[in-house]
């Protein structure tokens, strides 16, 4: 399983606003369990479905701007991007099986 790749406010305009495919943007923080709970969920999902979907971590507390900008309070908040807008976001971990079915349900309500 590879690391998520990592996004920062030099970096979220090309690789989340202008991206090709809808992206699930990981906001955690280093002080966050549940945080660290999720990552093997999210790498997981980032390598079965990244023909169709990318996933990216952004710390939360190094990315004041971001975080302030989509009003993010608590961690981990997981947003949904497609065509450079928020589509869906959930806060908290959750079990593989459900955020795959919001994460589709989403998408499905986005076309």
């Amino acid at each position: 399983m590879s690391e998520l790749q990592v996004v920062d406010e030099t970096t979220f305009d090309e690789l989340v606003l202008r991206a090709g495919k809808p992206v699930l943007v990981d906001f955690w923080a280093q002080w966050c369990p549940p945080c660290h709970q999720i990552v093997p969920i999210l790498e997981q999902i980032n390598a079965e479905r990244n023909d169709r979907l990318t996933v990216l971590k952004l710390n939360a507390d190094e990315n004041p701007a971001i975080t302030a900008a989509y009003r993010v309070q608590a961690m981990p908040t997981l947003m949904l991007f497609q065509h450079g807008r928020p589509i869906w976001a959930v806060v908290g971990a959750r079990p593989k099986a459900k955020l795959l079915k919001e994460l589709d349900d989403a998408l499905l309500a986005a076309v």
